[in-house]
């Protein structure tokens, strides 16, 4: 569980590396309060700017941007993003941010002013650092942060994938279980999406016996099983990290070749990796990129550019359902070429990604960029796929 650098860049830095060096990798926490609170107005949106404004001063960011829709609250930081909907938050910061420190009272404002009192689950990842000794407390290893996470949770577990003297990416969450206690013949029905539920209630309408039979769900007859038997709502995340970046579109992320973040927007093809986000994006001076999308279904996208050249990083997360990611991907990585790029999904099992990992399973090759690792995780609640691509001949 040692934090490790990449071997390729462990050799000490110069002073002047130091004085300009940012780090880029994020930190992403995000916490989703609990589906089955006693208080039906509960709802994260009803806490305050002035007290979200304060809650990041002990992160270090401030807010710089925001935008919303009837779904989802999406705020542009100086440091990454953070997104609010009703009983989902998370936070994503990149420098020497600590996230970890908002917790206590970010678990105080959701209980005494969005009404939750209880959490459902929680995810905090990251990718390793490129500089961890730039880091500061609770946020200086992997080992430091789970320890801090462990001091608020008696259930928590952390995780490594990948090769730990290279790029590996590091997951504390909850060993939880949720959704109801639906019969799990019938989760791995609608997991698949193959077979039809037929109910039969005996004459005093209390035992119902579930049948299967070779009819297919239709997604309205799905939604409504999955409302009926109390199933967590279809939920997914999949997120491309990249390092190692094209120079030449790296420069259009500075004020050099863009004089504003719409510019910058459209010259890389940002705006057409998901159609029908509407964009709220920042470029900072001299250099650097922050875009959040939200579409009006609730679904988010944020992409974060760091491009110095010694250090580039592109990351890119989206929550927007599909049960093939393959042409997403290999859109993300031909507008920002990155030399290298892990991958991860989330996806609960009444998601139309819950098959994901059968994809990413079989691409081993995505144009110019070859897999180099895959692995899989099942946890209470959630399937994880992770795989790294490295661009060939390296």
């Amino acid at each position: 569980m040692a934090e490790n650098e990449d071997l390729s860049n462990s050799s000490s830095s110069s002073s002047r590396e130091d004085m300009h060096f940012f780090e880029g990798v994020e930190k992403l926490l995000e916490i989703w309060f609990e589906s089955n609170s006693s208080n039906k107005n509960a709802d994260l949106r009803k806490i305050p700017r002035a007290m979200w404004d304060a809650l990041l001063k002990t992160v270090r960011c401030e807010i710089i941007s925001f935008t919303r829709n009837e779904q989802i609250d999406a705020y542009v930081l100086s440091e990454s993003s953070m997104f609010v909907s009703k009983r989902r938050w998370i936070l994503k910061t990149c420098g020497t941010t600590t996230p970890l420190q908002c917790l206590e009272p970010l678990l105080r404002l959701a209980s005494e002013i969005a009404g939750y009192s209880e959490i459902d689950d929680l995810f905090y990842s990251r990718k390793n650092f490129k500089r961890p000794e730039m880091q500061v407390s609770p946020h200086r290893g992997f080992e430091e942060e789970v320890a801090f996470l462990d001091s608020f949770f008696e259930d928590g577990r952390a995780y490594s994938l990948g090769a730990i003297n290279r790029d590996c990416w590091y997951l504390y969450t909850l060993s939880r279980g949720g959704g109801g206690s639906a019969n799990k013949q019938l989760m791995n029905n609608i997991k698949n999406n193959n077979n039809n539920i037929n109910n039969h209630n005996n004459n005093n309408n209390v035992n119902r016996n579930i049948q299967t039979t070779n009819v297919a769900l239709t997604p309205l007859a799905k939604l409504s099983l999955i409302e009926s038997l109390q199933l967590p709502d279809p939920d997914q995340t999949i997120e491309i990290l990249m390092t190692d970046l094209n120079p030449e579109v790296m420069a259009i992320f500075t004020k050099d070749v863009c004089n504003t973040a719409m510019e910058a927007t459209q010259k890389s093809g940002i705006h057409k990796l998901i159609p029908g986000m509407v964009i709220d994006d920042y470029l900072f001076d001299p250099c650097g990129y922050s875009m959040n999308g939200v579409s009006k279904s609730g679904c988010y996208m944020t992409i974060h550019i760091t491009p110095e050249p010694d250090f580039s990083y592109v990351s890119f997360e989206s929550n927007v359902a599909s049960s093939s990611y393959g042409e997403l991907i290999a859109r993300v990585i031909e507008t920002f070429q990155p030399g290298k790029f892990i991958v991860t999904v989330f996806a609960n099992k009444t998601s139309l990604a819950a098959n994901a990992f059968r994809e990413l399973e079989h691409l081993a090759t995505i144009d110019q960029w070859k897999r180099r690792d895959i692995q899989f995780s099942r946890f209470a609640s959630y399937d994880l796929t992770y795989a790294q691509y490295c661009k060939y001949p390296s």
